[in-house]
């Protein structure tokens, strides 16, 4: 995965000569391609339907030569304001204008807080946008990207389009916004107007009551049917081209009744409800791949450092895995935080390549989040060689003592 500011607001690729040498060192280190955030913010930045691609023509012109596959993520949402970024990259100029007057367009808690990272699914059929509704923006965009880009769809040096759906790019409601004061591991905040769904610090409430289940449900509901609108749309768009969605993993409170923290993202998945499998039904319906996170976290280990979390991220992405195969889709994975040391390389494997699984049900792809400085640093880079070797299912000789 590439820098998130790789390519800037001005159409340029930030230090090109230093990421082609590092390129140069993945690709001989057996890396199969990069990922790559196309932020709508910076493309279609001042006004509706003129694209600025020149930067990503840049781009994906040195991967290209460096004979790199690529993921290109349509990126509908703002960087900046999350845990992890680094950068900052608005939505498009025109649209926060539209904003200004109707802040009606962003997502809205109950204190009244606007969170402008992504547009609410409630103008996804609403012309709000100088005459287009979401949906039809996110479609203009990416068929302006299958167009601009066609050689390499034809040449397949773009091997997978992930379509943006919500906050981070991920498949769920701006719940957890860390410049709204979340801190790990809160539950979030859900994006409505509700009462009484949770009280007391056990995380108990009325989300079970006949109310609280008809909320949730609906909650649930409304994040599916805008997955469901979109990828329509880039089904089209990228006719016969592999897509895929990213779901993020809320590993905190699992082991909860409720799974708080998953239900204000839209994740309706308490201890007794699937809230998975509707999702990987969606993706399925599309032909849409699964992109989950986490895979290399240690519930043990969370365990240790934020035993008030009550988290259990290998649960969960046993639970997620799971629903996608059993319903026929294929899965890939990233891990959630920096990782260069043996132990997270390690239960990444077993994710990848479940041992002694009856049906041989394994990953398909890993996308390594992110490349950085600290990457080269010391052993970090033999550790990752030889993990990549590891996934490429080659043989690696233990050296270390």
């Amino acid at each position: 995965m590439l820098p998130l500011g790789v390519v800037s607001v001005k159409g340029e690729v930030a230090e090109a000569d230093e990421l082609v040498a590092q390129l140069r060192v993945l690709k001989a280190a057996g890396v199969d391609g990069v990922m790559v955030d196309c932020w709508w913010g910076n493309v279609e930045a001042h006004r509706p339907q003129e694209y600025n691609w020149a930067g990503y023509k840049r781009l994906f012109h040195i991967i290209r030569d460096l004979k790199l596959k690529l993921q290109v993520v349509m990126s509908f949402h703002e960087c900046g304001g999350n845990v992890g970024d680094d950068v900052s990259i608005p939505l498009p100029e025109w649209v926060i204008e539209i904003g200004k007057s109707n802040p009606d367009i962003y997502f809205t808690d109950r204190e009244g807080r606007r969170n402008t990272e992504c547009l609410s699914w409630g103008i996804d059929k609403e012309r709000v946008l100088q005459g287009r509704t979401a949906v039809e923006v996110y479609f203009d965009f990416m068929r302006s990207f299958r167009v601009e880009f066609d050689e390499y769809f034809e040449d397949g040096i773009i091997s997978e389009i992930e379509v943006g759906l919500g906050a981070c790019g991920e498949l769920r409601y701006p719940s957890y916004a860390a410049n709204h004061g979340w801190k790990y591991p809160g539950i979030g905040e859900f994006q409505g107007f509700i009462e009484g769904i949770f009280c007391s610090s056990a995380m108990t409430g009325d989300y079970d009551s006949y109310y609280g289940r008809f909320f949730l449900n609906w909650y649930a509901q409304v994040l599916l049917d805008h997955a469901d609108r979109v990828l329509m749309l880039a089904r089209l768009a990228f006719e016969g081209s592999a897509i895929a969605v990213k779901v993020s993993g809320i590993h905190w409170w699992y082991k909860t009744a409720s799974h708080a923290a998953e239900l204000t993202a839209g994740f309706y998945n308490p201890c007794n409800r699937d809230g998975y499998a509707p999702i990987a039904q969606v993706l399925k319906k599309h032909g849409a791949a699964l992109n989950f996170t986490c895979v290399e976290l240690r519930t043990m280990d969370q365990h240790e450092v934020y035993p008030e979390a009550l988290a259990d991220p290998e649960g969960l992405v046993w639970q997620v895995l799971n629903a996608a195969w059993d319903a026929g889709i294929q899965v890939a994975s990233e891990n959630a935080l920096p990782c260069y040391d043996r132990d997270g390389f390690n239960k990444t494997l077993e994710n990848a390549k479940p041992r002694n699984d009856p049906d041989g049900r394994h990953l398909f792809g890993f996308t390594y989040l992110r490349l950085c400085s600290t990457l080269f640093e010391g052993p970090n880079l033999p550790e990752f060689e030889r993990f990549v070797k590891r996934m490429h299912g080659e043989a690696v000789h233990d050296l270390r003592a």
